[in-house]
């Protein structure tokens, strides 16, 4: 018979913590990365609306 031990607690509190910890991460880095997408949208429509005052102000 093949010799099965238990899972150690300490083994299995590590697992659950390490897989807690890797998501918490990437949650972090998905969460900054939207951020810094919309702020880079933000920019970028007040560059146009600028740009588009200048054209008419020049018509």
């Amino acid at each position: 018979m093949s010799d099965i031990k238990a899972w150690d607690p300490y083994g299995f509190l590590i697992l659950a913590l390490t897989s807690w910890f890797l998501s918490a991460v990437l949650s972090w880095k998905l969460a900054n990365m939207i951020e810094a997408r919309e702020k880079e949208q933000k920019r970028k429509q007040k560059c146009q609306k600028i740009l588009q005052k200048l054209n008419d102000y020049k018509r």
